[in-house]
């Protein structure tokens, strides 16, 4: 018979389904909330949730728990950015922007790692990802072809684009400048800061 479709196997599919909207969902308000108020407690994060404050302790039984969490979405959601840029594709510069394209979007949930004090004694904040080493090698590529800056060095210009995306991030949160406005200019001063 090889296939276990009984109704039993059927209700724990259902409930691992459940489980992982409410994982989401939790996930999701915590981003909302925290990105507003960084001191928000766990209750906070349960009205936002749509669900009970046991239901928050029991996926995440610690806000350092939570937190990590957090964190460990968003070091995937960031793999899944990187490999949608297509690093290996076009000229150098043209992959920074897409990735630059990508990257974007996850500014509320980088913007916490950045902004949110408790992250910094999360183990995987200082870890070096595939991500991270995609874009140095992103980097190096472009040196060597000339299409990018050779007279800096390839940590500087990861820096740079961090530093850019950052201040793309700020602009539409902070001074309410429509996101397509941030991102043009991220994209056009990164263009102009890495060129050769």
């Amino acid at each position: 018979m090889g296939s276990d479709t009984t109704p039993a196997h059927g209700a724990a599919t259902r409930e691992s389904a459940t489980r992982t909207r409410t994982r989401r969902a939790i996930l999701d308000a915590a981003v909302s909330v925290l990105s507003a108020d960084h001191a928000a407690s766990l209750g906070d994060v349960a009205e936002a949730a749509g669900v009970g404050r046991t239901t928050v302790h029991r996926y995440f039984p610690e806000r350092s728990d939570l937190l990590a969490a957090i964190g460990a979405d968003v070091r995937d959601r960031v793999a899944a950015a990187t490999d949608r840029a297509r690093l290996d594709d076009g000229s150098a510069p043209e992959a920074m922007e897409r990735l630059c394209l990508e990257f974007f979007e996850l500014g509320d949930r980088l913007l916490l790692l950045y902004d949110v004090p408790q992250f910094v004694a999360w183990s995987g904040i200082e870890e070096e990802t595939p991500a991270d080493l995609a874009l140095l090698a992103l980097i190096r590529r472009g040196r060597q072809e000339g299409t990018l800056d050779p007279e800096v060095d390839v940590s500087w210009l990861q820096d740079v684009m961090w530093a850019l995306l950052y201040a793309a991030w700020l602009q539409a949160r902070d001074r309410a400048t429509p996101k397509h406005t941030a991102l043009s200019l991220c994209v056009h001063t990164l263009r102009k800061a890495v060129a050769p």
